[in-house]
């Protein structure tokens, strides 16, 4: 309905045309109220979005492994020995133990094949192949190991460094050591002489027979 003096519309809750001034403040509001609903709208998205996120993380971090992240390193191993050029050692070991870490490291001295393995009963066995290795970097790699002596696993001479109680060598308590003609072979760990024994059975396994 319009007002047949102005031409201008009749605003019903006023019962009158709405002045200039009132249908300036009209749109203004209108439009802080749409700018609400639309900041209103925008939060909820943001919320969904960061709880998308939050779920997405959780799924990715926890794991049924009570151990955290599970390493197929017989895959890694055939990936290390195409880029390397040169067999590297993927031994078979128990199907209770579980690798954490397998990749290749190194400068351009010594590469290093590295696999680690956590045993049943929460133990450390690091698995090291230093390819064109040297004394200093075997004596880096134990951490200036001193006295040792020689006993055969699997067939194979190794050399047997015990420092099972003294301070300041980490998680290379227990250390077995073997050459081949192009790599050093370091097991090093927290396991038990049996577990090692495992280990070493297995890797003299897999080491190519020495040359004539």
């Amino acid at each position: 309905m319009t007002d047949p003096v102005t031409g201008r519309p009749i605003v019903a809750e006023l019962g009158r045309p709405e002045t200039p001034q009132e249908k300036a403040d009209r749109i203004a509001e209108n439009r802080r109220k749409r700018r609400a609903n639309q900041t209103a709208r925008n939060l909820v998205l943001s919320l969904v979005a960061s709880m998308a996120i939050v779920l997405f993380l959780v799924v990715v971090t926890v794991r049924e492994e009570p151990d955290g992240l599970v390493i197929d390193y017989r895959a890694s191993a055939i990936e290390a020995e195409g880029g390397l050029g040169q067999q590297v050692l993927a031994p078979e070991v128990p199907a209770d133990w579980v690798s954490n870490r397998a990749d290749l490291s190194g400068d351009s001295t010594v590469i290093e094949w590295y696999i680690g393995f956590i045993t049943p009963g929460e133990r450390f066995l690091a698995l090291v192949q230093g390819f064109d290795a040297n004394p200093s970097w075997l004596a880096e790699e134990l951490r200036q190991p001193q006295s040792s002596e020689e006993i055969e696993i699997g067939g194979v001479t190794w050399t047997l460094y015990d420092r099972r109680g003294i301070e300041g060598v980490g998680n290379r308590q227990y250390a077995l050591v073997t050459e081949t003609e192009t790599s050093t072979v370091v097991l090093y760990g927290t396991a038990s002489e049996a577990e090692f024994a495992q280990l070493a059975t297995a890797v003299a396994a897999e080491l190519p027979e020495p040359a004539e």
